[in-house]
C-alpha cells in the first residue's frame, strides 16, 4: 500500500471515529429528549386532571351558592312579611297610653304599707311581755349581740330598691 492510501485510510478511520462519537452523543440527547417528553406528557395529564377537578369544584360552588341564595331570599322574604305583620299589629293597637308605671307605683305603695304594718306588729309583739295562763312569764334570753333590727322606722320599698330605677 502506498503512503497516500494509508493516509487516506487513517483519515477515513478518524472521520469514522468522529462520526461514532457524534452518533453516541446524539443518541444520549435523543434519549434525554424522549424521557423529558414522557415527563411532559405526564405533567400535562396531571394538569388536565387538576383542571377537571377545579371545574367540578366550581360547579359545586355555584350550586351551593344558588342554594344559599334561595335560602337567604326565603328568610329575607319571611322577615319582611313579619315586619309588615308587626307594623299592622302596631297600627291596630289601641291608641290609649298604658298606665303600667302608675299601676306599679300603686302596687309598690300597697306593699310598703303592708310591710310597715308587719314591722309595727313585730315591734309590738317584741315589746309585749309574754303571758301564759296560770304560769309565770318566762324570762327572755338576752341576745349575744344588740339587735337593732326593729328599733328604727320601717323602710319603704323605694329605700330598699334605691332611688334610681
Amino acid at each position: 500500500m502506498s503512503i497516500v492510501a494509508i493516509g487516506l485510510n487513517l483519515i477515513l478511520a478518524a472521520m469514522l471515529g468522529a462520526a461514532m462519537v457524534m452518533g453516541w452523543r446524539l443518541n444520549r440527547r435523543l434519549t434525554a429528549l424522549r424521557d423529558s417528553q414522557d415527563g411532559f406528557a405526564s405533567a400535562v395529564r396531571e394538569l388536565n386532571a387538576a383542571a377537571e377537578r377545579a371545574e367540578q369544584g366550581l360547579a359545586d360552588l355555584r350550586a351551593a351558592t344558588d342554594e344559599a341564595t334561595d335560602a337567604l331570599g326565603d328568610r329575607i322574604q319571611k322577615g319582611r312579611d313579619l315586619v309588615h305583620k308587626l307594623e299592622r299589629l302596631i297600627e291596630q293597637a289601641p291608641a290609649t297610653p298604658r298606665r303600667r308605671d302608675a299601676e306599679i307605683e300603686l302596687n309598690d305603695r300597697a306593699q310598703e304599707r303592708r310591710l310597715g304594718a308587719l314591722l309595727a306588729a313585730a315591734r309590738e309583739a317584741r315589746n309585749r311581755p309574754e303571758r301564759l295562763v296560770g304560769r309565770e312569764p318566762l324570762a327572755r334570753p338576752k341576745p349575744a349581740f344588740e339587735d337593732d333590727l326593729f328599733d328604727d322606722e320601717p323602710l319603704s320599698l323605694t329605700d330598699i330598691r334605691g332611688s334610681g330605677r
